[in-house]
């Protein structure tokens, strides 16, 4: 799915679209961006509803991969992407 916001706005149904667009319109400019990366989380989980119950299993159990923050931060700044 496109991380934008008519490949996410595609993925959504009804209401939920037009609470994406709601959200996103009202959002300043420096919003914006962090408005995008939820809603296409919750428009993955809406085109795989599966997902989220396979993530919240593995949570609960136990297996979830997980990653060091450092390491995330390590490869956001190889990327040349922001740290905050």
């Amino acid at each position: 799915m496109p991380r934008n916001a008519e490949g996410i706005a595609a993925a959504l149904t009804g209401e939920r679209r037009m609470e994406f667009y709601r959200e996103l319109l009202g959002a300043a400019p420096e919003e914006a961006e962090g408005v995008l990366r939820r809603w296409w989380c919750e428009a993955m989980l809406d085109a795989e509803p599966d997902v989220g119950d396979r993530l919240t299993a593995a949570a609960l159990d136990g297996t979830l991969p997980t990653t060091a923050v450092a390491d995330v931060v390590r490869r956001r700044r190889e990327a040349g992407l922001p740290v905050e």
